[in-house]
């Protein structure tokens, strides 16, 4: 069994009864329950327009979680939307954020808007019509974050000079090609665009060049996963993520449901197939049940990472998934028998 490390993907999703406030703070609980558990990294994702997500103003969200927790985890974007930001503007924000927490953060990039074309046009403003190249982009955001920069007349303070490891996020092979050539690691978003999951990481690692940040491919795959002391009431918390997908399709998102009966919309043969074939990446169960399943991905895909998020309504019931989790992943009897198990760390490697 390969050794990696596990990681979390959150959004600050407010559930039923919740607000923004609320939603933030059960955020900041779920980084520190899971840098207490080892885990490698907390991300956050920029959305926008979204009622029932807290996470629009990511940066900010990314500094108070990085404040909030004893620096063993390390705290970034899952993703920064580039098109919505210059990269001056993302590379005096982050190189902030790395200057306050040196060696912690990440910055994940995306190239849709996160939003609909309303929104991103409100965002994009004076530059929403103009053609955009996400990898000159990139490339800016690195010169600003170089050394060599030193001599431009347009220099990040603070930025230049600051480590900000970039990561290229993807749903498509589009940005798996675009990792590749760049030389930098690959984030793919199989939680909720799973189909071509397989073919972008097989791109990715035949086309990859090594670069300045990266001397071999490194894939990290983010999956849904729910797990509780039976598989039966796995099964029954996933009901509100199924819920949310459901939300999805029908453009009728509501904040995130507590765990029950689904309603009769769902029966319709053509709606459990699209929201099957969203959560084809999404495992549920018990301690044992995971164990098989996580280990048979893991091997399968050969990611080089581990990312899970977990919609789960009731605030204890989450962290006690994560805590579950975190036994599936450093459990004896899932390690080569030449790697003993982890100790509680900032570098604890699960699996």
């Amino acid at each position: 069994m390969k050794h990696i490390p596990v990681s979390v993907l959150e959004l600050a999703v407010v559930s039923e009864g919740d607000n923004a406030a609320k939603a933030i703070r059960k955020t900041v609980e779920v980084a520190q329950h899971a840098e207490s558990l080892g885990y490698k990294r907390i991300w956050l994702a920029e959305h926008h327009n979204m009622e029932h997500v807290a996470s629009s103003a990511t940066a900010v969200l990314i500094g108070h979680i990085a404040g909030a927790t004893a620096g063993k985890i390390r705290v970034g974007s899952g993703g920064i939307m580039l098109p919505n930001h210059s990269p001056l503007t993302v590379a005096e924000q982050f190189g902030t954020l790395a200057s306050i927490y040196p060696g912690k953060i990440d910055l994940g990039l995306g190239r849709a808007p996160g939003t609909d074309q309303q929104t991103a046009l409100a965002l994009r403003r004076n530059n929403a019509y103009v053609e955009y190249d996400f990898q000159a982009e990139i490339l800016q955001l690195q010169k600003y974050f170089s050394p060599d920069n030193k001599l431009s007349k347009v220099r990040a303070f603070p930025g230049e000079g600051v480590e900000v490891p970039i990561w290229i996020l993807g749903s498509s092979t589009d940005s798996a090609y675009l990792a590749a050539s760049m030389g930098l690691p690959y984030a793919f978003a199989a939680h909720f665009a799973p189909r071509l999951f397989r073919t972008a990481i097989e791109i990715y690692r035949k086309n990859f060049r090594p670069s300045a940040q990266l001397e071999e491919p490194y894939v990290m795959a983010c999956v849904n996963v729910l797990a509780a002391d039976t598989d039966e009431e796995a099964e029954f918390l996933s009901t509100s993520l199924y819920r949310m997908f459901l939300g999805i399709i029908t453009n009728e998102r509501r904040p995130l449901q507590a765990p029950g009966p689904l309603p009769d919309v769902f029966r319709n043969p053509d709606v459990q197939q699209a929201i099957q074939s969203m959560m084809y990446y999404t495992f549920t169960g018990s301690k044992q049940t995971l164990q098989r399943k996580l280990s048979a991905f893991v091997e399968e895909t050969g990611i080089d990472e581990l990312m899970i998020t977990s919609h789960i309504y009731d605030k204890a019931a989450k962290l006690k998934s994560f805590s579950i989790v975190s036994e599936v992943m450093t459990s004896s009897s899932l390690l080569p028998t030449s790697v003993n198990p982890p100790s509680n760390n900032s570098d604890v490697q699960v699996l």
